[in-house]
């Protein structure tokens, strides 16, 4: 389980994150909803520990991520894979090598084991004999699908998705959603989702939690999260964005 304790983050002035409490279960898919602008992508950063709080506790399976040791930091690290919003593929590198880099970096497989390894998770996203065409050959919704295949190369136990459907049309956001959903049913990973695709990622996520005001105002199933009394949450849900967003008094 991830735990986050009464976390406080500021840039300057700017407080994003404000006391958030947030326990992410083993095993699930986790979504975090919100409006534009209130922190979604820095608190998915605090989970691998990308960034520090200012104060207040994350923890990873009881162990604390906040400073720690690097060597430390990183050895919990290798419990994670991440599919970044613009995918970060390396732009000079075949798909092969973009997929083949954490096995390179981080283990002594010999080359045929990791070819092995590298064919295997390509098939997983749906993409066969492609190894060999590099980034700008591919579509969008591929570059995604071979960026969620380096993700889970090293068969990591949490998998983090920076708004995994950005920039993409209907069709193959459905598309990606759906992979998400079949990958983690074969592999039974933690997933934990930064999404704005209302209300597509109800169909996806087992928990859904509405970050907003540098608060979890809610946490739970998509259907308490669609039913949800709360005034801020039916407004973000519905879109109807009449004025600024108010919270219940």
């Amino acid at each position: 389980m991830i735990t986050i304790r009464n976390v406080h983050k500021s840039f300057g002035a700017q407080k994003v994150l404000d006391g958030l409490d947030l326990d992410i279960p083993d095993g699930k898919i986790t979504a975090i909803i919100g409006p534009s602008g209130e922190g979604k992508s820095v608190l998915l950063k605090h989970l691998i520990g990308l960034l520090q709080p200012d104060s207040g506790a994350v923890e990873v399976d009881g162990e604390s991520i906040v400073d720690v040791r690097r060597s430390e930091l990183n050895r919990i690290r290798d419990k994670f894979g991440m599919l970044f919003q613009n995918v970060a593929l390396f732009d000079s590198m075949t798909v092969f090598e973009n997929v083949a880099f954490p096995l390179q970096e981080k283990t002594t497989l010999s080359k045929g084991d990791i070819r092995g390894r590298v064919i295997s998770a390509l098939e997983d996203v749906g993409l066969n004999n492609i190894e060999n065409k590099f980034p700008d050959e591919l579509s969008g919704g591929m570059k995604k699908r071979v960026g969620l295949a380096r993700a889970m190369v090293l068969n990591p136990k949490i998998i983090l998705f920076d708004e995994p459907t950005t920039g993409l049309d209907p069709i193959i956001k459905r598309a990606i959603h759906q992979l998400i959903k079949d990958t983690h049913a074969k592999f039974g990973f933690t997933a934990v989702i930064v999404s704005h695709e209302i209300p597509e990622i109800f169909d996806v996520a087992q928990n859904v939690a509405m970050l907003f005001q540098g608060k979890i105002l809610q946490h739970g199933t998509p259907d308490k999260i669609i039913n949800s009394a709360e005034p801020a949450i039916r407004q973000f849900i519905s879109g109807t964005l009449d004025g600024p967003i108010q919270m219940m008094r």
